[in-house]
């Protein structure tokens, strides 16, 4: 649609954020379409970018949302560096629970047991048909001693992460009470 557009040639939308998913992808669109000359008019909204005021109402839009990346780059690596610091790791802990590790290693001596379908070795365990294939994709490629190292990780914090975080704690402090 937008290659059969010309210059001088309007554009007729009934909101402006039908135009895009984001206020970033919205922005980038309307100076895009702005830049070949195409006037834009929001019908609820009331933009014209062929005004002074419409153009500048876009721009103070553009401005809002790139203050509002910002912000939000700012507090998630303030979280991130506040996690590091009571020495928690990014993503979903690593490892499988002790529960988990017995119930492979148990599997491993009934799985191959071609005399009992699968219904009857996973339902005893609680599992559903997908965890069971899970699990025996995980048998077959590995063996019992690999099975062992995989125990949780615990988030032990040593005496270092603790005066880092400390440090980091005090820094948030003073900056929320100036």
């Amino acid at each position: 649609m937008v290659e059969q557009f010309r210059e001088g040639n309007e554009l007729y939308v009934w909101r402006l954020d039908q135009l895009g998913r984001s206020l970033k992808n919205i922005i980038d669109f309307v100076l895009s379409l702005s830049d070949k000359g195409i006037i834009i008019r929001g019908l609820v909204d009331g933009i014209d970018t062929s005004t002074i005021n419409g153009r500048l109402f876009l721009n103070l839009m553009a401005s809002f949302a790139e203050y509002e990346r910002e912000l939000i780059r700012e507090r998630t690596n303030a979280g991130l560096q506040s996690a590091r610091a009571r020495g928690r790791l990014r993503g979903s802990t690593r490892g499988y629970t002790k529960e988990t590790i017995s119930k492979l290693l148990f599997l491993r001596n009934v799985y191959k047991d071609v005399t009992k379908r699968s219904e009857e070795i996973y339902k005893p365990f609680g599992l559903t048909r997908a965890t069971f294939y899970r699990y025996s994709k995980i048998l077959d490629h590995h063996t019992n001693e690999e099975i062992k190292k995989w125990g949780l990780k615990s988030n032990i914090c040593n005496e270092y992460s603790v005066k880092i975080r400390i440090a980091v704690n005090m820094k948030y402090f003073l900056l929320l009470h100036l």
